[in-house]
């Protein structure tokens, strides 16, 4: 059974910090990239970072970039993602997904998805 299991959200003021992790399991780590879309209330999901299990290759969202971390412990089969200086505008739920390797980090193709934590930034 697949499984993408998220954890470490949770509520933080402006200027804070979370990680969230993503455990995988029941599939082939090494052949999908892995990461976060988030989704907050009224607006569209969105791609944020992954990261590639096969080269360590990574890809931020233009509004995270300087901000926000990823990494991947293949030992593990887990994906991190560390969120700093975070925003308002950073609320959302994020969720946890893969991407067969050499596809295109968007919604429409992902192979797998979490269930989604939620972050709460306070002004």
């Amino acid at each position: 059974e697949v499984q993408l299991v998220e954890s470490g959200g949770g509520l933080v003021q402006a200027g804070g910090s979370l990680r969230l992790s993503c455990a995988a399991s029941g599939f082939t780590f090494d052949d999908y990239a892995i990461g976060w879309f988030r989704q907050a209330p009224g607006k569209e999901r969105e791609g944020v970072s992954c990261i590639s299990s096969r080269d360590g290759s990574t890809y931020y969202a233009d509004p995270v970039k300087g901000r926000f971390t990823i990494s991947s412990d293949n030992a593990k089969n887990t994906v991190y993602l560390q969120m700093n200086s975070l925003k308002p505008e950073d609320t959302a739920v994020y969720y946890c997904a893969a991407v067969k390797s050499g596809s295109y980090w968007v919604s429409g193709g992902v192979d797998y998805w979490g269930k989604g934590t939620l972050v709460t930034v306070s002004s």
